[in-house]
């Protein structure tokens, strides 16, 4: 069969090695699968599959250094991973039995118990009886976290493949940001990083849940499973009928040519292996002193990120010779093919060029020298007014007739919390901002007493936003700009704790504001709400940082970084208040709820890049702006670049619509709702449709982003002070 696109040229900047116990690893892997009944009989595999697939060379080239038990049970963890893809899909996707595939991976969990003490069912097939086996001969070399969040990967990995299937049933392809965002979970990449600590060192659990760490599994998850798209697109679209290739999704979305797809995957691919390795150097070290990691837990994150980068060059040897995938005419690279010794993991001079950034190309391809250009973007640039698509907006926006009373009570409010005597706002920037007008639109029902709080929610929210970049950001000043993101999270005790001395008006603001909100929550639901507000604050260091390198974002991180800059969770969050406890926490935490979320927010902050480009590229020389984003990574001018933005909005909408009227229902089934939560939950459908036409309204009306008011009141450098960081003296 002729392949349907040319395999592109990748970027792989580490050698791949071999394991020296990759002989027995085969013969166990081989005993074991048949052990377990996954041969012959069971209507998925023959003996001749699986050498052909040679699960052991996958493992062997992923884990190059660990010992041959170790290696025989990755292998065995890889079998079991690859059959239950394949028996689902013989199973449940080729005949489209949804309501099985469910009831079958409702019984996987029960073959994951924390305390191996816990007695587990009887194994019904060989996916459940593997399962069984592996978690049993693990699970004590590992602690009680490992445990917990590789038992999570496992559980999403096959969770997620209702979602593949229900995208068959539909005929249904995924947007770019959706597709990215399940492909992490179907994919199963985090859960090759679990496999990836067992075989190397555990992440120090005090930053397992940090941005660093975060990205590093994140990159390499992506990494992987683009690279994956690629090489098995003709097995995956052409003969099994999946839609869920990234390939194929922007082939769909840009309309363009299946090679051009291919080629652009291939950037993002790239993309994300240079964020990678941002990440590594600059970011973790960082973490590592700002948390006074100890030498033992240092040494342990190297060894992971070590084996993150093992992974991603064993696996892309493997792709090159395994029979599962399209390879033909790929040369396999490693050292013990051709070229061997000292230096020759060197030998392809083309990707290390093209790495460096020193190939010349034509403006589209961003692999040959996005990595340069991300860093070479000149601030300050003339772009003329914002230009303005026809948005689709399906949903008409409603305002709150209380909001004539809330504009005084909110410019009372700011002056009482001072934030408009420190330099960065002034009653004029106030007004032309008419945060109120926002929360009106956000919230029509609300109570005189609810829209105030919004509104000064919303107020510190934007404050903070235009406050970190112009008081630490021109002086490059990170260390102050941490120390006030802990003092701000110091304002919001859980538990009781004691507050800090307010030094000026965020925090200030801040110390009035949660008292307020958080009186009626309960510790978890507080600690939620501070999790958000940590996010969004934390958020602006990271802008920070790439202002700073003069570092525009990779596409991908920046897409999932804007939403907590933009304090979407911290929105979401103020919807979500008085929903009530009838709906459980496990509903808001389910894919179909997070997707519709995750739509609703991006369509949001992307209404705010479209409108405040002039503001943030020609007055504030900011990095930090979608348009500016799609423009760096592929190269075209700025109508191109808010096209693509503007079509990506487009299908964020579609997608909401799409799991409200489709998804949303099956969620209600799926967990036993009861009318009351099916009637709240239709209400936070409707919060959240309002939540994406008072955003519009407002940047539509506000004189924030419009040329007229930037010409008069740029956002200028302030008078040449340190930020108050000390005590005031008494006396």
């Amino acid at each position: 069969m002729t392949q349907p696109f040319e395999l592109p040229h990748f970027y792989m900047p580490y050698p791949a090695r071999l394991n020296p116990h990759l002989d027995e690893a085969r013969a166990h892997s081989s005993r074991w699968a048949r052990d377990m009944g996954m041969l012959e009989g069971s209507g998925v595999w023959e003996q001749s599959d699986l050498d052909a697939h040679d699960y052991g060379l996958l493992c062997a080239c992923t884990h190059p250094d660990c010992d041959g038990p170790a290696l025989s049970l990755i292998t065995d963890w890889y079998v079991w991973v690859f059959f239950f893809d394949d028996h689902f899909l013989e199973i449940f996707k080729r005949t489209q039995d949804r309501a099985g595939g469910k009831a079958y991976l409702d019984r996987l969990p029960l073959f994951m118990p924390m305390d191996l003490a816990t007695p587990m069912p009887e194994p019904q097939n060989p996916v459940e009886a593997g399962l069984a086996d592996l978690w049993t001969r693990t699970v004590p070399a590992m602690s009680a976290d490992w445990r917990r969040r590789f038992a999570v990967a496992t559980e999403h990995l096959l969770n997620e493949s209702l979602w593949e299937l229900s995208n068959i049933n539909e005929g249904r392809i995924a947007n770019p940001v959706e597709y990215i965002e399940m492909r992490r979970k179907v994919g199963g990449a985090p859960w090759s990083a679990g496999l990836v600590e067992f075989a190397t060192a555990e992440v120090p659990v005090a930053v397992a849940g940090s941005r660093p760490l975060r990205v590093l599994m994140e990159t390499f998850s992506d990494a992987v499973h683009l690279r994956n798209d690629l090489f098995s697109y003709q097995r995956e679209v052409e003969d099994e009928g999946e839609n869920s290739n990234g390939v194929l999704v922007l082939e769909t979305f840009f309309g363009c040519t299946t090679q051009q797809a291919a080629d652009t995957v291939n950037d993002i691919l790239t993309s994300r292996l240079h964020q990678f390795e941002h990440t590594a150097l600059t970011e973790v070290p960082a973490l590592a002193l700002e948390k006074g990691l100890a030498p033992g837990d240092i040494a342990a994150i190297a060894a992971y990120t070590k084996g993150l980068q093992d992974w991603q060059s064993g696996g892309h040897e493997w792709h090159l010779r395994s029979g599962r995938y399209m390879n033909e005419g790929a040369t396999p690279t490693s050292p013990w093919h051709g070229l061997t010794g000292p230096g020759t993991s060197a030998a392809d001079i083309g990707a290390l060029l093209a790495s460096a950034g020193a190939m010349g190309a034509p403006p589209t391809p961003f692999g040959q020298w996005g990595r340069l250009r991300a860093y070479t973007h000149v601030p300050y640039q003339k772009v003329g007014p914002s230009r303005l698509p026809d948005f689709y907006m399906p949903f008409e926006v409603e305002l709150s007739p209380h909001l004539p009373a809330a504009r005084p009570r909110l410019i009372e409010w700011t002056h009482r919390m001072g934030m408009l005597q420190e330099g960065v706002w002034d009653e004029d920037r106030l007004a032309a901002a008419d945060l109120p007008l926002c929360s009106a639109g956000l919230d029509p029902d609300a109570t005189p007493e609810a829209l105030d709080l919004s509104a000064q929610w919303l107020a510190w929210g934007t404050y903070g936003d235009d406050y970190y970049p112009l008081v630490f950001g021109h002086r490059r000043d990170l260390a102050a700009a941490r120390l006030i993101t802990q003092r701000l999270s110091d304002c919001m005790p859980v538990a009781g704790e004691q507050v800090p001395m307010p030094l000026n008006g965020m925090e200030r603001g801040l110390i009035d504001l949660w008292p307020r909100t958080t009186a009626g929550m309960t510790p978890y639901q507080r600690r939620s709400f501070k999790d958000s507000v940590n996010g969004m604050t934390e958020s602006w260091v990271w802008e920070l940082s790439n202002q700073v390198q003069n570092r525009i974002p990779d596409p991908v991180d920046y897409l999932e970084m804007r939403r907590a800059t933009f304090g979407s969770d911290l929105t979401i969050s103020l919807c979500r208040m008085g929903h009530g406890p009838a709906v459980p926490p496990e509903v808001y935490r389910s894919g179909p709820v997070r997707s519709l979320e995750n739509a609703a927010i991006d369509y949001g902050m992307l209404i705010n890049d479209v409108f405040s480009y002039q503001k943030e590229i020609e007055y504030e020389g900011e990095v930090h702006n979608a348009i500016l984003v799609v423009q760096n990574f592929f190269g075209v001018d700025y109508p191109t670049a808010l096209d693509v933005v503007h079509d990506l909005m487009t299908q964020r909408m579609r997608q909401f619509q799409h799991v409200a009227a489709h998804e949303l229902p099956i969620v209600y089934d799926d967990f036993g709702l009861s009318d009351e939560a099916r009637e709240i939950m239709r209400d936070y459908v409707a919060d959240l449709q309002n939540w994406m036409a008072g955003i519009l309204h407002w940047h539509r009306t506000v004189d924030r982003y419009k040329a007229g008011y930037l010409s008069r009141r740029s956002h200028g450098f302030l008078p040449d002070r340190p930020p108050a960081l000390t005590l005031p003296r008494v006396g």
